[in-house]
């Protein structure tokens, strides 16, 4: 029979591979079959150093990018790479690292490509389904370090539990399943590696090792230049807060330092590719390529990224807290690990969420922490050696981790087939809203807008402001057919804004604005901050106290006449006047009718 650990393992393999084909619509009538796309956003720039390589032979003007983008649409407009404003050659935005990973998977697929009938163009349905078994099959080998690393360390009950819970409990089954491609789940599998390298070289320094160690750092930093954080793991492996530590430490090295210049040697040879590129693209040994994008290392987001409700890390995978509990049993039970991965953790933490776009793009939880749970691995499985041995405690844990597996699934289910996550924008009222649900009214998109959710009883409604929107009150074009009466407001790219209402009001005499309207949209939901908005603004004399902009778009179909609602709460500041304002962004043409705000009390 076989042991635990080793059935956790497999199990962890085979559920992130079913959630990789359902997800992805790989399986027999699925009614998004066959259209698998993986090399798409950040992935698309990772990789398109090998389209450019070895089929169109254009590493510096990239002229095959129009067509690419026509034929395939990775990205909505070209953000892959930037002109360079000296040499006025294309450079790539990500560094090459993945590119390197990808090789081997790229070159069977443009190799079956013609034969298949497909065109080897580097974007074609071989080389999507190439690079999804790449990173299943990288999920898979990480998975299969962790346990190795664990077993001996911890047993079988721990390790398996420890297996079990990063699949189920956390966003690395979205980023090993769904955006495996992305660096994420490569470079988890990366840190699984360094972590049986490191305490075998500290038992038995050899050649290989020391090599090995090198050539996986130097990697890891070519994909994410950050992971440079990485070398404190085993630089400090072993390692005491007390100077006789340090003095061994350094004589340790002082006996061995062919072995050091060696790892140093492979990994600085396999970061050069970068340097190598960017001279051979731009002129320059160095180029920043994320441009205006960059850290703010005394006002780190370290909040926001952790626990808000937009993106927090620990709120969409709360049972890490257990593995970051777990760092005190580590100390006991594996003291040469715990200072490496405790300085580790806390400095990749700041580092994270220092740098400005925080968000990463918006994702499922915080994908920028996904490569650390290889790290997170030992004080989680020490955490469940120490759980295994208390009942009470061991209890409460299950059932914290069963509500956490449920959670991470129905999460991860939201984020692609269900809809209701809205990565990168989500806020407590939206949040609260769809907890737990599959199905809400499309209105509720509303609150990702406004953050107030109003639920109990209202008293003493009263009408604050209605308008009808008719033509010859209006003084501007009517919008036809009107949704009420005889005209409707239109807002496009020809009539930008609305007038101004005015609305004298004063704090203290309302708690909560309803604000409604009969719309229609020409098309349904916009990206972001390409929608029309139903604006309601506070006012202190010339100062905004408050504002909400609603983007009624979100709950609309193209060309379906809705009544949308949604509350905004009064603000204890002093105003003096209520302002509404109907602005049009993006390409849509849409009509508001029948507009009005109540005023109510709780």
């Amino acid at each position: 029979m076989k042991s635990p650990s080793w059935l956790a393992w497999l199990f962890s393999s085979l559920f992130i591979i079913s959630v990789a084909l359902i997800g992805h619509g790989l399986w027999p009538g699925a009614k998004n079959q066959g259209s698998t796309r993986v090399i798409v956003w950040d992935v698309s720039g990772y990789y398109l150093y090998l389209p450019a390589i070895f089929i169109h032979h254009d590493l510096q003007e990239l002229r095959f990018h129009e067509q690419l983008l026509h034929d395939y649409a990775p990205t909505p407009d070209f953000q892959q790479a930037f002109r360079h404003p000296a040499s006025g050659h294309y450079v790539m935005k990500y560094s090459a690292g993945m590119a390197v990973q990808y090789l081997p998977f790229f070159l069977v697929a443009h190799a079956l490509s013609g034969p298949l009938g497909y065109p080897a163009d580097g974007f074609s349905p071989p080389y999507q389904l190439a690079l999804l078994i790449a990173s299943l099959l990288v999920a898979s080998l990480g998975l299969a370090l962790v346990r190795r690393a664990l077993l001996p360390r911890f047993g079988e009950w721990p390790t398996a539990l420890t297996l079990a819970a990063i699949v189920l409990a956390t966003n690395y089954l979205d980023y090993s399943a769904m955006g495996g491609a992305m660096t994420h789940n490569w470079l988890f599998t990366w840190y699984a590696g360094l972590l049986l390298l490191t305490p075998a070289f500290y038992r038995q320094p050899t050649m290989g090792r020391a090599l090995a160690i090198g050539a996986v750092l130097g990697m890891m930093v070519l994909t994410r230049p950050t992971e440079i954080l990485a070398i404190l793991i085993p630089l400090l492996w072993g390692l005491r807060p007390a100077g006789s530590a340090v003095r061994e430490r350094l004589a340790f090295w002082q006996q061995r330092v062919g072995l050091l210049l060696a790892a140093l040697l492979a990994g600085t040879l396999i970061v050069s590719i970068q340097p190598l590129y960017w001279h051979y693209v731009s002129g320059d040994w160095v180029v920043y390529s994320y441009q205006e994008q960059g850290f703010s290392w005394l006002r780190p987001h370290l909040w926001d990224g952790i626990f808000s409700f937009k993106s927090g890390w620990l709120l969409y995978s709360p049972l890490l807290v257990v593995a970051l509990a777990g760092f005190g049993a580590l100390r006991r039970q594996q003291p040469a690990a715990f200072w490496p991965m405790l300085v580790f953790i806390v400095l990749f933490t700041y580092v994270a969420f220092a740098w400005d776009e925080w968000l990463y793009g918006g994702s499922l939880g915080q994908r920028a922490m996904v490569q650390t749970y290889a790290v997170l691995a030992w004080p989680w499985a020490a955490a469940h050696r120490w759980l295994l041995t208390r009942r009470p405690w061991l209890w409460a844990y299950v059932g914290f981790a069963v509500l956490g597996s449920y959670y991470n699934l129905w999460l991860t289910y939201q984020a692609h087939l269900g809809g209701l996550l809205v990565a990168g924008q989500m806020n407590r009222a939206y949040w609260w809203r769809i907890l737990g649900r599959y199905d809400v009214p499309t209105e509720a998109r509303l609150l990702l807008d406004t953050n107030y959710d109003f639920t109990g009883t209202p008293h003493n409604e009263r009408v604050l402001w209605q308008e009808n929107f008719e033509a010859a009150h209006l003084g501007q074009a009517c919008g036809l057919p009107a949704l009420q009466g005889q005209c409707s407001l239109l807002v496009d790219a020809a009539h930008p804004t609305s007038p101004e209402y005015s609305i004298p009001a004063a704090r203290g005499q309302f708690q909560w604005l309803r604000g409604s309207a009969l719309a229609s949209s020409t098309m349904g939901e916009q990206v972001e901050g390409r929608m029309s908005q139903f604006v309601v603004r506070f006012c202190q004399g010339p100062q905004v106290v408050r504002e909400r902009t609603v983007q009624f778009q979100r709950a609309l179909q193209p060309d379906r006449v809705e009544e949308l609602h949604f509350y905004v709460k009064a603000p204890r500041e002093d105003f003096d006047r209520v302002v509404v304002v109907f602005l049009h962004h993006g390409p849509a043409t849409v009509r508001f009718d029948n507009a009005q705000l109540v005023a109510f009390d709780e």
